[in-house]
């Protein structure tokens, strides 16, 4: 029996215009982001649809604007085709898509939420010099033990585990710095190093933590029956309580994408259906597994030209 699992990506993949085709072609996507700015005092929409690229670039934009253009992609697809996953799961900020397209969450609210993440991740760090870099050709392991060996001069961890070759570290700049140093001396084909709006997934932004799951207890979280396979243990979620927990954990965890993603494949996934901008999420898999099919839906066109295949499934 073929399997299903529908992934979100996280932070990186925005760009001007995101799904600003979908907005157009559906009146409720559009008054969905006119709701959310009256809310939030923002001009998010405006910002989506023209830039500048800098804002949008600013983590309280990025998540929901990513977030929105995920579950715009899920919806207008499931519009049209019946199709239910067995799993869902999302990188980072796209588990929280996972969330809504399992039913834990409302779009509106998982909009809400991840816009006060984005700004509280920021705010957490206080200022501090920090740094994400990737670092890629080296095995897991191998970068875990490079962080341990430099954080004797500032923290540094190993933040998300994106395939088995690509690991991305975060924490102080020294600490950073340093692990990348000695990532290059270990034979690292390559270290990027990223900019971001803080560092995540790392102990530096532990309030975030908290007043994330102060944020949350606001919300209403629904009982679901098909798993989220979360990023912080690699293992299925369904009741609300573990949920909000793992959510908050993760701000400051590690992000187990291999295992994430080895895990539904393990239980019978042969089929990832990416939802969001870009295919970032596709290059990874092909990564870790590169016998899984994954379709991939950015844009209307892309939704058009895998019609077929999503069809047969």
């Amino acid at each position: 029996m073929e399997k299903i699992a529908f992934i979100f990506p996280g932070q990186g993949a925005q760009y001007v215009g995101m799904a600003m085709d979908f907005a157009e072609n559906n009146p409720e996507f559009k008054d969905i982001l006119q709701r959310f700015d009256k809310k939030n005092g923002t001009e998010l929409f405006n910002i989506m649809r023209e830039g500048p690229e800098e804002q949008l670039k600013e983590t309280k934009f990025t998540q929901p604007a990513i977030l929105f253009h995920s579950i715009a992609a899920m919806k207008t697809v499931l519009n049209e085709f019946d199709i239910k996953p067995d799993y869902v799961a999302g990188h980072s900020l796209g588990e929280f898509s996972a969330l809504v397209a399992n039913g834990v969450l409302g779009f509106e609210d998982a909009m809400y939420l991840v816009h006060k993440r984005g700004e509280f991740m920021i705010q957490a760090n206080d200022g501090k010099p920090f740094a994400m870099a990737a670092i890629i050709g080296l095995d897991s392991i191998t970068v875990k033990n490079i962080c341990d060996e430099a954080s004797s001069t500032g923290i540094v961890i190993a933040a998300n585990f994106n395939t088995p070759v690509q690991t991305v570290i975060s924490g102080s700049k020294a600490g950073v710095e340093k692990a990348c140093e000695i990532a290059q001396e270990k034979g690292a084909q390559r270290v990027i190093p990223l900019v971001v709006g803080g560092p995540f997934h790392s102990p530096l932004i532990e309030r975030a933590k908290t007043w994330l799951a102060e944020e949350m207890e606001k919300i209403n979280f629904n009982s679901t029956n098909i798993p989220v396979i979360a990023n912080v243990d690699a293992k299925p979620a369904t009741e609300p309580e573990k949920i909000r927990k793992n959510l908050a954990e993760q701000v400051t965890s590690s992000v187990r994408w291999v295992e994430c993603i080895k895990f539904m494949i393990d239980n019978g996934v042969n089929t990832f259906i990416e939802f969001g901008p870009k295919k970032v999420l596709a290059g990874m898999l092909k990564k870790i597994d590169r016998n899984v099919n994954v379709i991939s839906i950015d844009t209307l066109e892309t939704f058009n030209s895998v019609k077929q295949e999503l069809g047969n499934l």
